[in-house]
């Protein structure tokens, strides 16, 4: 609601309130020198200066969220500590919506109405950055004792006015330039400036003298008035004016205000009139839009009927697709297992009814038939060779006996 209604002043206020603003921030930077922010905030953490435009939100403006944001806070906890009231100074790592919270409530504190969320101070720019610290600084100033006061405009002299005249375009480079030319014809009508000021000077510098009776002139009144005629237009400079001068300013401002003022009688009786022109174009929409909404009302209920019949054959379609994949899944399982049992058929069937397994078992058994053959031959040899040693180690053993079993000879007589 109170977005509606601040969008709802914005287009009350006209095509200018967008940039409002600007305004608003160039006001803000004036009142922030006043207050001398430059050595009591910026020195001390060691911050640029800011720029005209620098917390206004624009796309045609550079911006950096995070470092307006940080700036902002710190420019509001000091204007909140000038004004009177003790606020800690947040910290670059802070929560955000809790420093904002803050803030809000210590504006609260000096009676301004907060009408708008504190998630549009988080960008650290914009309209609403910019009302939170000028209020801040209105507070900080009344806090210090200063007021604006009303400016006092020096009175204009008509006299200088007059001199001004538009439609001669001369300049002082030009009235010398012509000054020169015009020397060697009118030399008689060439005003010695420097003459001047010497006889001004040695006048100075002599000792007046009063005269004792009234001078009285004795040019004649009708030559005087020839000779100021004829030297008048070489007398007579215009100055350029300065289009910086305020007056200059205030004179264009009246001009403008006069012209919209003019412009407005003549364009307010068009904008009522088609003011008028929307407003029944308004009812004819709405009135029609009435009567279509009533034809079609059986239609929509259909439409809205046929949408839910639809939403329910599309959730039936998905636990349908749904039994489907599964059972596809468990087919495919299947029919890998089925070419498995065929391969694994396919090979016993070809083993048994080919004859090469049966060869190769023959052969096999003469195979073995021959290996058994030498063997018996080998264990022929190797029985005999034994035999032949337990002969042999019989007859030694035979031989080691009988000479065991030899009688010694008797001793003869002379033993």
């Amino acid at each position: 609601m109170a977005e509606e209604g601040r969008r709802g002043e914005e287009e009350d206020r006209g095509p200018g309130a967008a940039h409002r603003g600007f305004v608003v921030m160039e006001n803000l930077l004036e009142k922030l020198k006043l207050l001398n922010y430059e050595e009591e905030v910026l020195v001390k953490h060691n911050m640029k200066s800011l720029t005209r435009h620098y917390f206004v939100s624009s796309p045609y403006l550079a911006s950096n969220p995070g470092e307006q944001f940080y700036m902002f806070t710190i420019i509001a906890a000091w204007l909140i500590n000038v004004a009177g009231r003790p606020f800690m100074e947040p910290q670059e790592y802070d929560e955000p919506n809790a420093t904002v919270s803050n803030i809000l409530a210590e504006l609260r504190a000096f009676g301004v109405k907060v009408d708008f969320p504190p998630s549009k101070l988080k960008s650290g720019s914009g309209e609403f950055v910019c009302f939170v610290l000028d209020c801040l600084a209105e507070e900080a100033l009344k806090s210090r004792g200063f007021t604006f006061t009303r400016p006092n405009y020096p009175a204009e002299n008509p006299e200088e006015e007059s001199v001004m005249d538009n439609d001669a375009e001369l300049t002082l480079s030009k009235v010398e330039e012509e000054m020169t030319e015009e020397a060697d014809d009118e030399e008689e009508n060439v005003m010695d400036l420097e003459a001047l000021k010497l006889r001004s000077s040695h006048a100075e510098a002599e000792p007046s003298s009063k005269p004792d009776e009234i001078l009285e002139s004795t040019v004649d009144a009708a030559e005087w008035r020839l000779e100021v005629e004829r030297v008048l237009p070489q007398l007579k400079v215009t100055i350029r004016t300065d289009n910086k001068d305020w007056r200059i300013h205030l004179d264009q401002m009246h001009q403008h205000r006069d012209g919209i003022k003019s412009s407005l009688k003549d364009t307010k009786s068009y904008l009522d009139k088609l003011q008028e022109d929307i407003g029944k174009t308004l009812e004819k929409v709405s009135s029609r839009e009435k009567y279509i909404n009533n034809q079609l009302e059986p239609l929509i209920q259909e439409y809205r009927s046929a949408q839910a019949k639809l939403s329910e054959a599309k959730e039936r379609y998905k636990q349908a697709s749904g039994g489907v994949t599964e059972r596809t899944r468990v087919l495919a399982e299947i029919s890998e297992e089925l070419e498995k049992v065929k391969q694994e058929m396919e090979d016993k069937g070809s083993s048994m009814s080919d004859g090469a397994p049966v060869v190769k078992i023959k052969q096999s058994l003469t195979k073995l038939k021959q290996e058994v053959v030498q063997m018996d031959v080998r264990i022929g040899v190797v029985e005999h060779t034994l035999l032949q040693a337990k002969l042999k180690e019989k007859s030694n053993m035979t031989r080691d006996m009988h000479a065991t079993n030899i009688p010694e000879p008797a001793a003869g007589p002379f033993a």
